[in-house]
């Protein structure tokens, strides 16, 4: 029997936002997890990245959240930057109509920036282990409320060397709790933390080598460094992928590997950990709508990236962790969309292979080189998909989203404003009620509202002459 979102018995607001986002069945660790999470019990996941683990406990989190708490209910920790904005906008989306409020804290972005969003309402937190200690430490994060505690891609954090910061954070969180880990895979330190600081946890394991090898066709190809270059070449060539990430053992290797596809008119842009997260997050954000088709990238694009269209994994060098190698590969064959990931093998490297090979299960096979008649053969199809401007992908929420006016207004707390004085003056609006209004976000000296149901223009035009609190504002339609 095919199971939908709706027999979860999901509050109508999330049901909602789910159907506009278009997830109509639960995938396997969805299944599963959701009514456990829903049931307040601990939980170890083991899921293959790309099995649709964020909503697993990002639908749980929302509907159990109570609008109402201003303090954080929920914390998420996760390994880095780009995955806890992925998750915070994963929770804005599903949790829209229910106007659930998130806020992600992580390193190289101001704290003090994080300091005054933490102290309005919010409901869920995401973060890395370092920023979000910080936080507890100087007391800007208060866990008095928090009922939920999310470790996702817990094995990573524990290969970061996050360990230690993980313990400092599980202690100084409140009892009871309901606490969930997720990973990819289950080394020993996680199982050894689970029985720590976990109650009678259920563990679920969904089996990994079955995904492999049902959705992602695994090659490798010897190669000598000196022949690296060429050999990629010739297999995008040969391949033409509509999107693919080449990942690369350093930041110098994607610098030289993008220089040299660039100037060959390669559809291409890169991301490592050495340029600025502003930067990170524009590149990813064009890689998503599908502005270029090659990444070139280190391992901090093989975590939690949400894409569900690349057709084509390249490890121009092999990852220097095998549990690496599924989280590079992972990014290939989501959805239910099959993919391929080739990894080129020097002289050097047989027995890391031979080690990735244990690990996932099953033997990767080695194919030869392109043949020079084979890609001359696709060379002039190749080349003619270089000069097509590309179709740019329609984000998911933006059927969520196309409802939806996020109104600016020149006041905030200096003007002593709350959200309960936006709410009051909206709802005297006629046909607006306070359904129609979502998010209110509340800075110094600006203030954000998301106005639903398609009533933006309608609340626009008549806050331009109404005043808040007695003062009449600036308002205008917030830019993205």
């Amino acid at each position: 029997m095919t199971l939908h979102f709706s027999d979860f018995q999901l509050k109508q607001e999330l049901t909602l936002a789910l159907d506009k986002l278009n997830y109509k069945h639960p995938t396997e660790v969805q299944s599963e997890v959701i009514p456990i999470a829903l049931n307040k019990r601990d939980l170890v996941v083991k899921s293959q990245t790309g099995s649709g683990k964020t909503a697993a406990f990002v639908i749980p989190i929302c509907q159990l959240v109570e609008w109402e708490e201003n303090k954080p209910q929920a914390l998420i920790l996760t390994p880095t930057r780009e995955l806890a904005a992925q998750i915070k906008e994963e929770i804005t989306n599903i949790g829209r109509f229910k106007r659930i409020k998130a806020t992600a804290v992580y390193g190289k972005s101001s704290f003090e920036k994080q300091k005054h969003e933490l102290k309005q309402k919010s409901h869920v937190v995401v973060g890395t282990p370092g920023r979000v200690l910080d936080h507890l430490e100087k007391g800007t994060l208060d866990v008095g409320k928090l009922t939920c505690l999310v470790l996702d891609e817990a094995d990573e954090m524990l290969n970061m060397g996050f360990i230690d910061q993980v313990e400092s954070i599980i202690q100084k969180l409140p009892q009871p709790r309901v606490s969930m880990f997720f990973s990819a895979t289950l080394p020993d330190d996680i199982a050894l933390l689970s029985e720590k600081y976990l109650n009678d946890p259920v563990t679920i394991d969904i089996k990994k080598t079955d995904v492999l090898r049902e959705k992602i066709t695994h090659t490798a190809i010897d190669v000598r460094d000196h022949e690296k270059d060429d050999v990629l070449k010739n297999i995008t060539i040969v391949e033409n992928p509509d999107s693919c990430i080449i990942f690369c053992g350093t930041q110098e290797q994607v610098n030289k590997v993008f220089n040299q596809l660039d100037d060959e008119g390669y559809p291409c842009d890169k991301i490592h950990g050495g340029m600025r997260q502003e930067d990170r997050f524009d590149v990813m954000a064009d890689f998503k709508r599908g502005r270029f088709r090659y990444l070139v990238a280190t391992d901090v694009a093989a975590r939690g990236i949400d894409i569900d269209n690349i057709s084509l994994v390249i490890n121009y060098d092999l990852p220097n962790e095998k549990e690496s190698y599924v989280h590079r590969t992972g990014r290939t064959g989501r959805a239910g969309r099959t993919g391929k990931a080739i990894s080129f093998v020097t002289p050097s490297e047989h027995k890391d292979l031979e080690e990735i090979e244990q690990f996932i299960g099953t033997e990767i096979p080695k194919v030869i080189q392109p043949s020079q008649v084979e890609v001359s053969r696709k060379r002039e199809s190749f080349e003619k998909k270089l000069e097509v401007r590309p179709k740019l992908i329609k984000d998911k929420s933006e059927s969520l989203n196309e409802d939806i006016m996020k109104l600016y207004f020149n006041g905030g707390k200096k003007k002593k404003i709350r959200a309960i004085d936006f709410v009051g003056t909206i709802t005297k609006i006629a046909g607006i009620t306070s359904d129609d209004i979502g998010i209110i976000t509340i800075q110094e000296n600006v203030s954000y509202v998301d106005i639903l149901n398609g009533k933006g223009p309608t609340v626009l035009k008549e806050m331009k002459n109404t005043t808040v609190k007695g003062k009449l504002l600036k308002v205008h339609k917030a830019k993205k």
